[in-house]
């Protein structure tokens, strides 16, 4: 996983988010010039522990021993630069000046602890180990040994009865471990042996030992090599002396050799045999750790025995990765990542100032890295990470400062995961409500959401998106999800926390195989259970398959999955099987192991040692180490053979181990490699059962394994677009030694989708993949990785690229087909519902049903932005069958379902509610003839007017009479229009008509007559509609005015004006008779021509023809919509029984113009001219309305 992913593609971004200031690039407010290092002493020596610090001044130096400040005393002084100074050192039981030294120094900007110093006395202690007596015969090898614990470590001498030991001859070799050999022993070396130790502090002998050499018997008997003092298991610190014993016995006299058990050189510069075969490596380092073999060899003969001892070099620690200086913002994040090696690996720990850090719900550590969320002031500190083993310590500092600010933005909102796959979420989120243009990235941070101290992690984006995929996941676990929006000098506080769990995957690999035989017919298989990070989800089987090494038949049994381990009877003797196993999650199974061999052991009369009990327990990333039990009432053990090798790879030599041998570490092996190990008993019968068992070894934290661990991503990523539905990628397989198998992920994801099902993942061997099944014309974005032995490189260059187009896969929707006339229907239609479409054009067959039998079908076609057409000359009593088609630029969709249209003969369509045919599909198309009046149409014009002009006449007869024998007390007069300015109200032209006229009314000239009937009023800018052959229009209707005072109210009265409104006045059926001020206003006739559509109608795209689909619904209901009572007639009761219906048009309808008279609309109204040139307006209604 990834420990900090950073996504910058700005420059500001990084030098705002990132970029320290140049303070603390240049880190010189606090540093060390010189720090205390270790020193060893004898008592009373005087002692100086050097430290000197560099900073801005005043800076002071403070001492601490064993962690404990000290205080400036006679005996502990502390020197103006700031060293410390002992005159006198003590060691006693009750004082002692022995112990860890550190300077601390500080100044304003914080304090920084040093490297710790080891104060030692110089002593020598008892002898651990003295000489024994030994008897030998002539001409063999006598050997003696001692050791002694001393700081600093001590020189090891000899004397032979109180004298120096002569070393001139070849005979007699001491080594720097303090042993001495004595090759080819003579009489003369008999005689009182001791060890005399020696350092700078003191001088300490050992007890004498006495060597009594015997005279040789005749010749000796040929024997076989056997080493009687083999190489140890050694320990020793980096640039000391080791040494590897090795004596042997045999005759003839065998052969010493040395190799390594990893089949690495032994280094030639540093290492020496001394003596007849003794290893001796001087100024040892970390390379020289490993496993060395000792092989004595019969001369001319493929006899011999070895022995082995692992050499362990302890390294001081290092830190590879040292923590940066930063500067953050108040509510920010801040993360100082610590990497250390050494052997043993260093222990990490951090400081703040000088001080331990404490460890809060705000600021954690994670392994080695030290994470501070939600920074606030008082986290402005110089911080130290400390790296510490026996070896010494190591410490590096970073200062973190504090950008403070208050105009911060609120908190990203209604953030929202959801899981993609195994290793993959989006998260999704809004911007924040407040300061939301100040934000310049987001900082996105997860963990695991369960167990304790889990690590967190951060991925850093810019603020051009409110969306990321955080895909280094492991499967079947449950995150959680905050995120924070930052500003230049600031950041918001973090957003709610969401969670989301992966999905499950196949596990990762199998359980690591143990095999022992209890006889020579069974295999005792056990398994330890997958941890959840390789189980990737909950196991619900395992699968055991085994065969014999001869045969190809292979044989499963499946097991449950709480099982453990397994019995395998019923096996022939003597023979070599192979086994392997594989687990399974609710996903699938994963990928079966190598087969695993075994031998079933031989049946045999005699008994032989039992399978040792063998434990294998990685010590580190290179080191295992194998203990192993022999079982209770076994036969006597002679030894062990042991032999382990690398799967794939062939087997290492056999290791003989003596019979008290308990455990033994294997060294030299490679990180995260799995290895097979064998172990045998063997006695005087023969070989034992062997014990088989298989582990791997962990990842290292060095900084080369850092660089393993994290190959590079693939490059030269190339996408080409094969079809509209298929894209190919290409890439490279980036350059690095590893010779080992890889695998890659292709993520492909439409560009800008917040939806995770849209995104996919593919897996491949290849260095190419064609992936299928995308939409046409869609811009998708690529992106490769790159598997390597379970690790994962970072996400590749992201590649951009679009699908080819496709011919429309939908035919059009909601296709609807509307007689609006007795030979022609509107067809209308919606786009296919298809991403990225783009229609060219609509093509639309229509027949009647004796064409379509007759496969004859009439063609149309209509631009692609249309979506409506006129189907015109139709024949009545006919079925027409009408279905459409889309084509863009590829081909032609496919067609629509069908719909029929029935044209009843000699039946008239002009109803309130036209007749359709409708369909669930779509489609769109445009007509371009324009509308002709026929015969029949005409007729029907002719004889409405001519019914029309009657009624009308009638009308105005029986209203003369009523008024003649009627008296009135006033008129009422209406103002119509906006009622602003000096043209509210006009007067009427002639004023003598003014005083008795109580309403004007014109007369519409018969090309303007509705059919239906209408009886609404029709008045342009200029005057009433007339027609040019008419001499008189207006009838102006006469009767006393009982009430002078309203004349200026009848010389308002004006009729329509641009921008004013229309008002209409009908009887309500039932309604109470007029009052007589009401009755003063006198209806005219009304004659409008007759549209050809009717009003309300909707005009085409095509020709400007109209339907009445919507007139229908507001004249079914003249109560409503548009019909309201001006203010001007003021209260009901003055006007009861009418109803008011107005309608303003403040368009002209095209290709219909108005025919009036000049003269006539002078006699109207006076009408400035600016407003006169407006185009006249006009309302039409049906009849019955």
């Amino acid at each position: 996983m990834a420990k900090f992913k950073m996504k910058v593609n700005q420059h500001w971004l990084f030098f705002v988010l990132f970029l320290p200031l140049s303070s603390v690039f240049c880190f010189s407010e606090l540093s060390f010039i010189t720090e205390p290092s270790d020193v060893t002493l004898i008592p009373k020596d005087p002692a100086v522990l050097d430290c000197q610090a560099h900073g801005q001044p005043p800076v002071t130096i403070k001492w601490l021993k064993n962690g404990v400040r000290l205080a400036e005393s006679e005996h502990i002084q502390f020197l103006s630069n700031g060293s410390l100074y002992i005159p006198k050192v003590k060691h006693s039981k009750e004082d002692s000046d022995e112990g860890f030294y550190q300077c601390l120094s500080q100044n304003k900007y914080g304090a920084i602890l040093s490297q710790r110093s080891r104060l030692t006395i110089a002593s020598i202690s008892q002898f651990v180990v003295h000489p024994v007596p030994m008897v030998v015969t002539e001409g063999s090898v006598a050997r003696f040994s001692c050791a002694v614990t001393s700081s600093p470590p001590a020189t090891i001498t000899w004397e032979l009865n109180q004298s120096t030991l002569p070393l001139e001859t070849d005979r007699i070799t001491v080594l720097p471990n303090g042993v001495l050999q004595i090759h080819n022993v003579q009489l003369e070396d008999a005689g009182q042996y001791r060890c005399v130790a020696t350092n700078i502090g003191s001088r300490m002998k050992s007890r004498e030992a006495t060597l009594t050499v015997n005279l040789g018997a005749g010749p000796k008997p040929r024997q076989r090599p056997r080493i009687i003092a083999g190489p140890q298991n050694i320990t020793a610190s980096l640039h000391q002396t080791v040494v590897l014993e090795c004596v042997a016995t045999g005759n003839p006299r065998p052969i010493i050799s040395w190799s390594r058990a990893d089949s690495k050189p032994i280094d030639v510069y540093n290492a020496r045999v001394l003596g007849n075969g003794n290893l001796v490596i001087t100024d040892v380092n970390s390379q020289h750790s490993g496993v060395y073999l000792c092989r004595a060899t019969t001369p001319g003969t493929r006899n011999y025995t070895i022995a082995a001892a692992n050499l362990t070099v302890l390294v001081p620690p290092s830190i590879v990765e040292r923590p940066e200086s930063q500067t953050r913002p108040r509510a920010g994040t801040a993360r100082f990542m610590c990497q250390a090696e050494g052997v043993p690996l260093p222990r990490i720990s951090w400081l703040k100032n000088g001080e331990e850090v404490h460890l809060n719900g705000r600021i954690k550590m994670y392994n080695s890295k030290l994470v501070i969320t939600q920074i606030i002031p008082e986290d402005d500190a110089i911080y130290q990470c400390v790296a510490e083993s026996e070896q010494g310590s190591v410490l590096s500092l970073a200062r973190l400062i504090v950008v403070m600010s208050e105009d911060r933005p609120s908190a990203p909102r209604n953030v929202h995961a959801e899981t993609i796959s195994s290793s993959a979420i989006l998260l999704a989120w809004e911007r924040p409500l407040y300061n939301a243009d100040k934000v310049i990235a987001y900082s996105i941070h997860y963990m695991k959401a369960e167990g304790l101290n889990n690590e967190e992690y951060q991925a850093v984006i810019g603020n051009d998106t409110t969306s990321y995929i955080i895909d280094d996941l492991e499967p079947a676990r449950n995150y959680s999800f905050y995120i924070v929006a930052y500003m230049p000098m600031g950041a918001s506080r973090m957003s709610d926390q969401v969670s989301q769990h992966t999905l499950e995957d196949v596990p990762l690999r199998t359980p690591e195989l143990s095999l022992t035989s209890q006889s020579p017919t069974d295999i005792q298989v056990s398994w330890q259970p997958l941890p959840a990070k390789l189980s990737r989800g909950r196991v619900s089987a395992y699968r055991l398959s085994y065969r014999t090494a001869a045969d190809n038949t292979v044989t499963s049994v499946e097991l449950a999955q709480n099982s453990t381990e397994y019995l395998l009877e019923g096996l022939q003797p003597d023979t070599i099987y192979l086994l392997r196993m594989a687990a399974a999650t609710r996903v699938g199974w994963c990928e079966s192991t190598a087969w695993t061999s075994h031998r079933t052991p031989k049946t045999s009369s005699s008994k032989v040692p039992s399978a040792p009990l063998l434990q294998l327990e990685p010590l580190n990333c290179t080191s295992i180490m194998a203990r192993w039990q022999i079982s209770p009432g076994s036969v006597v053990v002679q030894g062990y053979r042991l032999c382990y090798h690398e799967e794939g790879q062939p087997e290492q030599p056999v290791i003989q181990l003596q019979a008290q041998t308990s455990d033994y570490t294997i060294s030299g092996l490679d990180p995260r490699r799995k290895y097979h190990v064998k172990l045998l008993a063997f006695s005087q019968a023969g070989d034992g059962y062997q014990s088989d068992q298989t582990i791997s070894t962990p990842g290292c934290v060095s900084a080369r394994d850092h660089l393993a661990a994290a190959p590079p991503a693939p490059d030269h990523v190339t996408a080409l677009a094969n079809s509209s539905s298929a894209v190919s990628l290409r890439w490279s397989r980036p350059a690095f030694t590893s010779g080992k198998a890889v695998s890659f992920t292709v993520r492909c994801t439409p560009v800008g989708t917040h939806n995770a099902s849209a995104i996919r993942y593919l897996q491949t061997t290849k260095q190419s993949v064609m992936v299928q099944n995308l939409d046409p014309n869609t811009r998708y974005e690529f992106v490769v990785r790159l598997h390597l032995d379970q690790m994962s490189s970072p996400w590749s260059s992201v590649v951009y690229h679009r699908t080819l187009p496709a011919a429309p896969r939908q035919p059009p929707e909601g296709v609807r087909v509307t007689l609006i006339e007795d030979d022609t229907a509107l067809v209308s239609w919606r786009e296919p519902v298809e991403p990225n479409l783009v229609v060219t054009h609509y093509t639309i067959l229509y027949a009647s049903q004796k064409a379509w039998l007759a496969g004859r079908w009439q063609i149309m076609q209509r631009e692609g932005s249309n979506t409506m057409a006129l189907l015109e000359k139709l024949e009545p009593g006919n079925v027409y069958l009408v279905k459409i088609s889309a084509s863009n630029q590829v081909g032609d969709g496919p067609f629509s379902s069908t719909v029929e249209l029935v044209l009843q003969r000699g039946n008239s369509h002009r109803s309130k509610n036209p007749r359709h045919s409708d369909s669930f599909p779509d489609t769109t198309v445009y007509s371009d003839g324009l509308y002709h009046i026929d015969q029949r149409s005409m007729t029907g014009i002719i004889v409405g007017v001519c019914i029309a002009l009657a009624c009308i006449v009638m009308c105005a007869l029986i209203l003369i009479s009523k008024s003649r024998s009627r008296k009135s007390s006033g008129a009422k007069v209406i103002g119509v229009g906006n009622g602003e300015g000096p043209h509210a109200g006009l007067s009427l032209p002639n004023e003598h008509h003014a005083e008795n006229a109580e309403a004007l009314m014109p007369m519409i000239s018969h090309h303007f007559l509705d059919t239906k009937g209408g009886t609404n009023m029709v008045i342009s800018s200029a005057g009433p509609v007339n027609s040019s052959n008419q001499s008189t229009r207006w009838l102006f209707f006469q009767r006393e005015i009982q009430n002078p005072s309203e004349s200026d109210l009848e010389n308002r009265a004006c009729f329509y004006e641009a921008g004013k409104t229309v008002l209409r006045y009908e009887e309500r059926l039932g309604a109470a008779p007029l009052q007589p001020s009401s009755r003063e206003i006198i209806y005219g006739p009304l004659h409008s021509e007759s549209s050809h559509t009717s009003e309300g109608s909707q005009e085409t795209a095509d020709s400007g023809h109209y339907s009445n689909e919507e007139s229908n619904e507001e004249m079914s209901n003249p109560s409503t919509g548009q019909s309201s009572r001006p203010q001007s007639f003021g209260p009901d009761d003055g006007v009861a029984g009418l109803k008011v219906s107005f309608k303003a048009e403040d368009e002209e309808t095209p290709g219909r113009p108005l025919r009036r008279s000049a003269p006539d609309a002078a006699q109207a109204c006076c009408v400035p001219a600016a407003e006169a040139s407006h185009p006249a307006q006009y309302s039409s209604h049906p009849a019955g309305s």
